[in-house]
């Protein structure tokens, strides 16, 4: 029972601060493009559905997984993109927010060779919890490992509440980028009305390129920057996708206010229609000594479900495949 409370202290630690007051940071990854900059939607043209799944802190049973889904397309009789987006963090049993959303995206030619995207998103977001598995201090029997009966007692009821969002995106050339803001209703999952419990502003900027290597353009890189700041966290980062029409390789390096430094790595496979993806995160400095070497997997699948034409019509951006 001893090892039970510590496992819980250390999730406390490790997740709070980053999910309560924040969101949970998936990063910059291009396969979840909605939930960090809703001008984003559509701009690859063609109709995608996207899947992940996360699990975070691998092989220390903290039980902390995220879902998430989404679907995004060009649309020539709304001018711009549009889509929605689901997902869900599991955290520990404990806790479990859903969240989802609509964003639509205009598209603007504003100039020979510039093209910018103003964004929109409408969301709601659920806080629900299950302390069945909870373990409190006042119920460790320090003594005989036992639990005793708390005296506090903790309401289960959640609570569902609405959120928006704005971004911009340029593209320009090869060269691409965006700054959205996101949480502008600072919304309060809790109820409790302390500002600490408010999900803070979250701010996004981000800039990605597309640089042919050979000749043939068969090998491209992708160089990709970001940097995200909520509340007093702050995280950047930057890196590079290798592409060729199959297969894909990237690695990123992170650090954070925090002082964490981390290195994401994976791959992506095209078959056609769909892309297969694998990425694997971990830390390589902490700042607080606590976090685990390995801090996230994550797998999913994009599926083109609709092919959008194009010409004359839109500026398109080819996401990095990360």
């Amino acid at each position: 029972m001893l090892n039970r409370f510590i496992q819980i202290f250390l999730l406390i630690i490790i997740i709070t601060a980053d999910s309560f007051g924040q969101g949970i940071d998936e990063g910059p990854g291009y396969q979840m493009v909605m939930i960090n900059n809703p001008a984003l939607s559509g701009s690859e043209g063609d109709g995608k559905l996207r899947m992940s799944y996360l699990n975070f802190y691998p092989g220390n049973n903290y039980n902390l997984h995220s879902l998430f889904l989404s679907y995004d397309s060009y649309f020539p009789a709304l001018h711009g993109g549009a889509g929605f987006y689901l997902s869900d963090d599991y955290l520990g049993g404990v806790v479990n927010e859903l969240k989802g959303g609509l964003s639509y995206s205009y598209f603007l030619h504003a100039g020979k060779d510039l093209f910018i995207n103003a964004g929109l998103s409408a969301s709601f977001y659920h806080r629900g919890y299950n302390f069945e598995k909870a373990v409190l201090p006042d119920q460790i029997d320090p003594l005989g490992g036992t639990l005793l009966p708390s005296s506090e007692l903790l309401a289960a009821q959640g609570r569902t509440v609405f959120d928006i969002g704005a971004g911009f995106v340029f593209i320009s050339g090869k060269l691409s980028g965006g700054f959205s803001v996101n949480h502008l209703a600072e919304p309060d999952p809790t109820e409790t009305g302390l500002s600490n419990d408010r999900v803070k502003r979250k701010l996004f900027l981000h800039l990605t390129g597309d640089v042919d290597i050979n000749r043939t353009k068969e090998l491209k890189m992708r160089p990709v920057g970001f940097v995200g700041m909520q509340g007093e966290y702050i995280s950047g980062g930057a890196g590079a996708a290798f592409e060729t029409n199959k297969l894909s390789v990237n690695a990123i390096l992170f650090g954070s206010s925090e002082k964490n430094m981390n290195i994401q790595t994976g791959f992506s496979f095209n078959a056609g229609r769909v892309r297969f993806f694998y990425n694997y995160r971990f830390n390589i400095i902490s700042g607080n000594s606590l976090l685990p070497l390995s801090l996230l997997h994550q797998t999913g699948m994009a599926l083109i479900l609709n092919n959008v034409d194009k010409r004359n019509a839109v500026k398109t951006i080819n996401f990095p495949q990360l």
